[in-house]
């Protein structure tokens, strides 16, 4: 359990006995817009919720956190699209959007902004196609502010290093967790698992019960902001890390999966229907 490209110096201890993991502060992650005090905060809230490990410590001001080991397996993506699955997933995202009120707040669409002032400061390459990316993403932002959804707490990075199953769900790390929009937090799950739009469907009926137009729609299009965020945190990363891993693999994967569902023939329809139009 050692450091990895999403987070450094995580590594299991022990006190009297009893395992716990120390997640050390990696260098620069404020350039990722991560605040380790809203972290802190987050995961109080998320252990309180039974969704996140026990908060042992906080260390000042070096950024240090401390919580119990959480004896569970990670579940791979395959395990991830079993139909038995995914309804415990929903239950523990409604669980999260259903905390008290977090410090901080998460926006895809601003994230997307100060990655790339971020990345363009320290010389990082762009795609020839960036700028009409950036245009389709104020597209989808105008139509979310057509028809806004209250925030709510989100974890916002649920890739599957961050999903235990130790009898439940349990989900760690909340460097990213802040105020935002529930469905990128529905989308980046399904977006992370490479989801098929049955399994889409069932993350939908599991969370929403009746699922509406405009829930497909924002679900959809926040999957494109979901691979736009990690293309630009893969852009960042080439930028600043020392970490050996492939960043602009991993950039250049998710720029190539952005472009092609913005190819997708329903784009039109999607945006009429987020915007409470369809």
């Amino acid at each position: 359990m050692g450091g990895s490209a999403r987070f450094e110096g995580r590594a299991p201890e022990r006190r009297d006995g009893e395992p716990f993991v120390l997640r050390l502060a990696g260098a620069g992650t404020h350039l990722l817009g991560i605040d380790r005090e809203h972290e802190y905060a987050a995961a109080l809230s998320a252990a309180a919720a039974g969704i996140g490990p026990e908060v042992l410590c906080f260390i000042r001001p070096e950024g240090c956190l401390v919580t119990r080991f959480v004896e569970g397996v990670p579940l791979p993506s395959d395990e991830m699209r079993r139909a038995e699955n995914i309804p415990s997933v929903a239950g523990a995202l409604h669980r999260i959007h259903g905390m008290p009120r977090i410090p901080g707040a998460f926006s895809p669409f601003r994230t997307v902004e100060n990655y790339a002032q971020t990345a363009q400061k320290y010389g990082v390459s762009f795609p020839p196609s960036f700028d009409r990316l950036m245009e389709r993403m104020h597209e989808i932002e105008i139509a979310f502010l057509t028809s806004p959804v209250a925030p709510h707490p989100c974890h916002n990075d649920l890739v599957n290093e961050n999903l235990l199953d130790d009898g439940g769900i349990r989900i760690l790390d909340w460097e990213y967790a802040g105020m935002g929009d529930i469905f990128f937090d529905l989308a980046n799950f399904c977006a992370n698992q490479c989801f098929h739009e049955d399994h889409e469907e069932l993350l939908l009926r599991s969370y929403f019960g009746d699922v509406r137009p405009y829930q497909r729609a924002r679900l959809k299009l926040m999957k494109i902001m979901s691979d736009f965020r990690e293309a630009m945190w893969g852009q960042v990363q080439c930028g600043i890390s020392d970490l050996d891993f492939d960043f602009r693999g991993y950039a250049d994967r998710h720029f190539r999966r952005l472009a092609d569902n913005l190819k997708d023939s329903r784009w039109e329809r999607w945006l009429r229907e987020a915007a409470g139009n369809g």
